[in-house]
């Protein structure tokens, strides 16, 4: 399954970054001390230079940090879309529903709690995709009706992930049909207003 970055590859890297920064830090404590450390406290720093880049990695503010630097590196890593996103959900019978979001993704997973006037849904599973050099996110997720005498339901899409304007700093979209357990389908459309998570998409 792919999370954002290639995962096999993120473990190497991480088992690589965690053995030179416990060698690095084992010369640093020599050099320190002015005297020969005994190796066997090489393997009493490893598992918190490990717990370190672990941290850093799955927590957002930093990993949003590495991501910028790689997508530096490489224009064709798959894009950040955090923040806050405004749009309309298009039910079948043609009726439009203002919808508002917020994602909040790391280099491991993405959350997306989608919020309309009638509804609040919760991320079960997604999944960002490239393929055929074409940017996608499976998204389930479970919607609760704000009727309480409605049940809740869950539901499917897979959204394109595209640049409005073809530029760097071009604001990004997410588009595509969703289908529900309730027999139900319609589009899904959402444009980025604001690359903070830190917001209040709710409407009730």
């Amino acid at each position: 399954m792919f999370r954002v970055v290639n995962f096999t590859y993120l473990l190497r890297y991480v088992a690589i970054l965690t053995t030179g920064l416990s060698i690095l830090g084992y010369m640093g404590a020599e050099h320190f001390m002015q005297s020969d450390v005994p190796i066997v406290r090489l393997l009493s720093v490893a598992p918190w230079i490990v717990l370190l880049v672990v941290l850093v990695i799955t927590t957002n503010t930093t990993s949003r940090i590495i991501w910028r630097i790689l997508k530096a590196f490489n224009p064709s890593l798959y894009p950040d879309l955090n923040g806050a996103w405004e749009g309309e959900i298009t039910l079948e019978s043609g009726v439009k529903i203002p919808a508002r979001a917020v994602i909040r993704q790391n280099l491991i997973e993405a959350q997306i709690d989608l919020h309309t006037e009638t509804s609040k849904s919760t991320t079960l599973e997604t999944t960002p995709v490239i393929d055929a050099g074409q940017f996608k996110l499976y998204y389930t997720y479970r919607s609760t009706p704000s009727n309480v005498d409605w049940s809740s339901y869950t539901g499917s899409t897979i959204l394109d992930v595209r640049n409005s304007v073809k530029k760097a700093d071009g604001k990004l979209e997410l588009s595509g049909y969703y289908y529900t357990d309730r027999k139900t389908n319609g589009r899904i459309s959402l444009q980025q207003t604001s690359p903070e998570t830190d917001v209040d998409v709710s409407y009730y």
